[in-house]
């Protein structure tokens, strides 16, 4: 009967088994995919090397014909050249081909937002006060 209680054991642990992460993100994979059709997700990466030395990347995902930025990263004395922007097209050029429509993410760095919305990220949400005064933002763009 839905909504009646049953008796479980709840276990609050400080790490995440490799079986425990399979079976609930298989889990929610296939409740999602009831939901929404397959996602089609697909891991993305973008290296940025300076000859051998590598400067930064991007990492992220795509999947229901959105890219989803997990990180941009750019090591300090590689940054303010076009790095992150060239990461960004990059990205944007492969999940385009991927079929995607638009892209998403968040950041914490006041920087990296303005970065974003030079590429034409907008904010579509906000946690002010997220931690140590400081806000994180949602920002998105529709290719």
């Amino acid at each position: 009967m839905q909504g009646e209680r049953i008796q479980v054991t709840v276990s609050v642990t400080d790490w995440i088994d490799a079986s425990f992460e399979s079976d609930v993100a298989g889990g929610l994979a296939a409740f999602n995919a009831g939901q929404l059709g397959p996602s089609d997700h697909r891991d993305l990466a973008v290296s940025l090397y300076q000859g051998d030395d590598f400067v930064g990347g991007l990492a992220g995902f795509t999947a229901w014909e959105w890219l989803f930025v997990k990180w941009l990263w750019v090591r300090e004395d590689a940054r303010g050249r076009g790095l992150g922007a060239r990461a960004l097209d990059a990205a944007e050029v492969e999940a385009r081909k991927r079929g995607c429509r638009a892209a998403w993410l968040d950041t914490l760095n006041p920087a990296a937002r303005d970065l974003y919305a030079r590429h034409g990220f907008e904010v579509f949400g906000e946690l002010a006060d997220f931690h140590a005064g400081r806000a994180r933002y949602f920002m998105q763009k529709r290719f």
